[in-house]
């Protein structure tokens, strides 16, 4: 088997070792040693969009919320969706991964960050959500393995009480928030009634194969005006 070769490395603000690698044509993301995310297994994160933009989708000038970035899977696959007229803001902490997106990422996905209905924010997402209001018809939600945060412990603050009002607000009437997570968490849904949002939840495959892990997207739909 061949090795893993290093492609580039950088530090998320708390410390963690993020790691990109390359091999063959496989690509995967490391967190402090552990496999965060593989381009081999997208299947879900592809579910987000589809899941997530049902009601944007249908407008001429949606405004999309996409938080991670990831490979640019989900992106991709909410642009492709979308209409010309639709603007999607991108919020990533971390400028490397916008810079790996523009280089060795970016054939995976199409180069979808050359689109020029995206608007990238380098940031954390959380205080994107905090000040904004009324700004998006569709916020999808894919950072640090869900609920149960995995490298930035501060990610955290997205999935509680507040983080979840943050979100709740900064949708238009009849907007969804779409939360892509590793593992199901009747928790956090419990919290997202509690934030006002009309929940359920899609059991999605990590590849469209049998015998791929299953992963969970948490649907809350604000109410309509």
């Amino acid at each position: 088997m061949k090795p893993w070769d290093l492609l580039d490395k950088t530090r998320t603000p708390s410390g963690e070792l993020l790691a990109l690698s390359r091999r063959g044509d496989e690509f995967m993301i490391i967190a402090d040693g552990k496999a965060l995310m593989s381009s081999r297994m997208h299947a879900s994160e592809e579910a987000l969009a589809p899941l997530g933009c049902d009601h944007a989708r249908a407008l001429a000038k949606p405004c999309v919320l996409v938080a991670g970035l990831g490979m640019g899977f989900t992106l991709r696959a909410t642009l492709d969706l979308l209409p010309r007229g639709a603007v999607v803001v991108v919020s990533e902490l971390l400028p490397a991964l916008v810079e790996w997106n523009r280089g060795p990422l970016g054939p995976l996905a199409g180069h979808p960050l050359d689109d020029p209905r995206v608007v990238i924010e380098v940031g954390d997402v959380a205080d994107t959500l905090r000040v904004c209001r009324a700004r998006f018809d569709a916020v999808l939600l894919d950072v640090d393995n869900g609920p149960r945060a995995f490298t930035q412990p501060n990610n955290g603050r997205l999935y509680t009480k507040g983080g979840l009002g943050s979100a709740y607000a900064a949708l238009r009437p009849g907007g969804m928030l779409a939360v892509w997570s590793a593992a199901e968490d009747s928790a956090f849904e419990r919290r997202m009634r509690q934030a006002g949002f009309a929940v359920s939840t899609q059991s999605v495959r990590g590849r469209l194969r049998k015998g791929a892990p299953q992963h969970t997207i948490f649907l809350g739909r604000a109410p309509s005006a």
